[in-house]
């Protein structure tokens, strides 16, 4: 890439940050964070998409020593990779190859198109916007066969992996195909890519690092105007209500969302339950609410639970017992991130974080992080499940890797005085970046309940 287009890169991504900065949020709305329109969205992504190919890939395929990276997939099924290397505005039709050659000793990475799709640049090509020129005289096929034995490969990477799902794209079907076209002598130099997708996948640039900080503070915004009085009429908003509520402005705002979100009524007042029983949806005075929920913005998933304690008659806060139990989840939050450090399993992670919990007196601490970007879960290091807090097998042996995100995803769990020593189990999710200078909270973390007047 020239010192121009890299130039050019930069001042795209100034200039959509600095509109996005600049734009006006419709009256009475002065809180809410601008969200990029989808222009300025396609454009980041594409440049971004850009800067990561002409970058991040050069330096992971030299570290993980394969010479030929081939991703195929096909139309409506493409591969979790082959997702984040495409622009944001084409389409994708039939079968998709993308061959990107790093010659030994050689800094760069020759991106080569074997298909209909237009990459908008991205990925070059022998004629117009392709490198099978499919008019004339060669097949899809025969193409991959041609350029593979001129450029004669040591090392061939393939998509597949029992492990990590997102390094697994390739299909049987395809990978078939592969090898018959290919031939012998270079179906013997395949290797699994697991390990360079999994870096090209969890790693982020610092710049993108930066820009999630913006992603995350539009989902926990979204949150908090979904966690208010807007949207809670306590005796009449139902759990369902809040949730399409939420889905709705997903929708108005420009969003799409993570998964399926839930909102729950996790904890209420024994009287009002007694009166009004354990699983009705309506919510009251007195009820703590729980989110599980996210958005995808500019590639990037969000995810996160947080808390909202609806007021009763002359309260002006969260029950004591509520407030404590949140500070403890905080503390082990903050031990979760002193546990983070760079060449550790997702394994050693869990434990030494549930050891420093343990010796500050954290009650029933509990963990399982998962790591989160381009993918709501992995491909990067599993940090616990919630049924499993010592060994997660083969995803909790990858190790971290700077400029990367995790959710800090954990419990804890202590008796609550106000209810007569009930026990309750209070869940925070808040993701979190680790890059060469430690870890910290991306848009923020909760520290205190969002209160329903």
């Amino acid at each position: 890439m020239t010192t121009g287009k890299r130039r050019s890169v930069f001042l795209v991504l100034g200039f959509v940050l600095l509109a996005a900065a600049a734009r006006a949020v419709p009256a009475g709305e002065e809180t809410r964070p601008a969200v990029l329109g989808v222009r300025d969205q396609v454009r980041t992504i594409n440049a971004i998409t850009r800067k990561r190919l002409d970058t991040l890939l050069p330096r992971l395929m030299a570290e993980q020593g394969l010479d030929m990276w081939l991703i195929v997939c096909n139309e409506d099924h493409l591969d979790p990779v082959f997702r984040t290397m495409v622009p944001a505005d084409t389409w994708c039709p039939i079968t998709q190859i993308l061959v990107l050659s790093k010659p030994a000793g050689q800094g760069r990475v020759e991106r080569l198109n074997l298909s209909r799709t237009n990459m908008r640049g991205l990925h070059t090509d022998a004629w117009d916007w392709r490198a099978w020129d499919e008019q004339k005289k060669e097949s899809q096929w025969a193409c991959l066969a041609r350029i593979i034995k001129e450029r004669d490969p040591k090392t061939i990477g393939l998509n597949e992996s029992g492990a990590i799902w997102a390094a697994d794209g390739l299909t049987a079907t395809l990978k078939r195909t592969t090898l018959e076209t290919i031939g012998p002598v270079y179906a013997e130099r395949i290797r699994s890519a697991e390990k360079l997708a999994t870096l090209w996948l969890e790693t982020l640039l610092p710049e993108e690092i930066e820009l999630y900080d913006h992603v995350a503070g539009v989902a926990r915004a979204l949150l908090a105007e979904t966690f208010s009085e807007k949207m809670i009429v306590p005796g009449v908003t139902t759990t369902d209500d809040l949730l399409y509520s939420y889905m709705q402005k997903i929708a108005d705002w420009g969003l799409l969302p993570y998964a399926w979100p839930s909102f729950r009524i996790r904890a209420r007042d024994p009287e009002i339950e007694a009166r009004y029983g354990k699983d009705e949806t309506v919510i009251r005075r007195g009820d703590a609410l729980y989110c599980d929920a996210g958005i995808l913005y500019l590639r990037y998933y969000t995810d996160h639970a947080e808390w909202a304690y609806v007021l009763k008659p002359g309260e002006t806060d969260a029950p004591a017992g509520f407030k404590k139990l949140m500070a403890e989840g905080n503390r082990l939050q903050d031990a979760y991130a002193g546990a983070f450090k760079a060449g550790l399993s997702g394994n050693k992670i869990l434990a030494a974080a549930l050891e420093k919990a343990r010796q500050a007196g954290i009650p029933k601490p509990k963990i399982y992080s998962h790591s989160i970007g381009y993918f709501l879960h992995e491909p990067g290091p599993l940090i616990g499940l919630p049924w499993e807090q010592a060994d997660t097998g083969a995803r909790g042996e990858v190790v971290l890797v700077p400029d990367s995100l995790f959710t800090a995803e954990l419990s804890v769990t202590a008796p609550l005085p106000e209810w007569g020593g009930r026990e309750f189990t209070l869940a925070l999710e808040q993701v979190v970046a680790f890059t060469a200078k430690g870890l910290r909270f991306a848009g923020g973390r909760q520290t205190q309940f969002y209160l329903i007047h």
